[in-house]
């Protein structure tokens, strides 16, 4: 079996022209929008994540702001600079970039985020309309991890509910802004859902878990936790993970939680990193701020779920 890729970048294309066609109606509606992203210390993923972010922005002709805080400033210091964004009309959506340095509280800075500006559903009341299927805003990685899995389904010819109906969904990790949201997101899609970590790894063999996947969501944060002996014939992988490892050369290279090379020989479809679910993330967290700005004018704004 040779695997289909599925081509993040090229999703990510056609997302991003929808995209520039909201912000010119925001614009012609009189309505503003800004994003602004908020970094504790220096962390290779968040900075690059951050850079991104700030290139798509300037694209799109989104206004953008980034505040870079120390990695000692305290946990006060922090909440008074959450407290100035959410003052701050020109801002109609936040990111507080993760991860955090391990002295700060994260779950007491997400409180702090306006939630009607919380794009990114880390505020206990977003967290929980997304648990109960009525979500003000979907998180750009689990909601990117769907739409990609729909986009390829469209262009496979599958009918997405009978998919999704008869599909049974393993999702490896539970973080709160991935794994979590994800078995949410499968749920509203009537999919039979499971949930493991790298914990089954060393108990009962994670394996014994993921070989009965349809689909595969690996979001563990371990490069190459899942290889070969992992997945059944047919699966299709969608590789969340983006892990920096530095090659012979000194190089930094971003790989997976997937040991692609040994997985899609066996498989049916599969995200490559970098290039799978990354470049979605990136155009799905602008979507949302569009959303977030359409919600506080008082505009209509389409639904995130994109439920079949």
């Amino acid at each position: 079996m040779t695997a289909q890729l599925i081509d993040g970048r090229a999703c990510a294309r056609a997302l991003r022209e929808e995209l520039a066609v909201d912000v010119a109606a925001l614009r012609r509606d009189g309505v503003g929008i800004g994003l602004a992203t908020l970094a504790v210390g220096q962390e290779y993923g968040a900075g690059a994540y951050e850079r991104r972010l700030r290139r798509l922005a300037g694209e799109l002709d989104v206004p953008y702001r980034h505040r870079a805080l120390d990695g000692a400033t305290t946990l006060p210091e922090v909440l008074a600079e959450v407290a100035l964004l959410n003052a701050d009309p020109a801002v109609s959506g936040i990111l507080v970039l993760r991860p955090l340095p391990a002295h700060l509280d994260e779950s007491v800075v997400f409180r702090a985020i306006d939630p009607t500006k919380d794009i990114e559903s880390v505020h206990p009341e977003n967290a929980g309309l997304l648990a109960l299927g009525v979500p003000r805003f979907v998180p750009s990685t689990a909601a990117s991890v769907f739409h990609l899995l729909d986009t390829w389904l469209d262009s496979v010819g599958e009918d997405r509910t009978d998919f999704y109906h008869r599909a049974n969904i393993v999702v490896v990790g539970r973080s709160n802004n991935v794994g979590k949201p994800a078995i949410s997101l499968g749920y509203a899609r009537q999919a039979t859902v499971q949930s493991v970590d790298e914990w089954a790894d060393r108990t009962t063999g994670i394996g014994r878990h993921t070989r009965w996947a349809d689909v595969l969501v690996v979001a563990a944060g371990k490069a190459g936790l899942i290889r070969a002996e992992h997945v059944s014939e047919g699966a299709v992988v969608i590789d969340v993970g983006i892990n920096a490892r530095t090659g012979p050369d000194g190089v930094v290279h971003m790989v997976g939680d997937v040991d692609f090379a040994s997985v899609a020989p066996r498989v049916r479809a599969i995200t490559p990193v970098p290039g799978g679910v990354g470049p979605v993330t990136d155009v799905w967290l602008l979507r949302t701020t569009v959303t977030a700005a359409r919600l506080a004018a008082g505009q209509p704004a389409p639904s995130l779920l994109e439920v079949p």
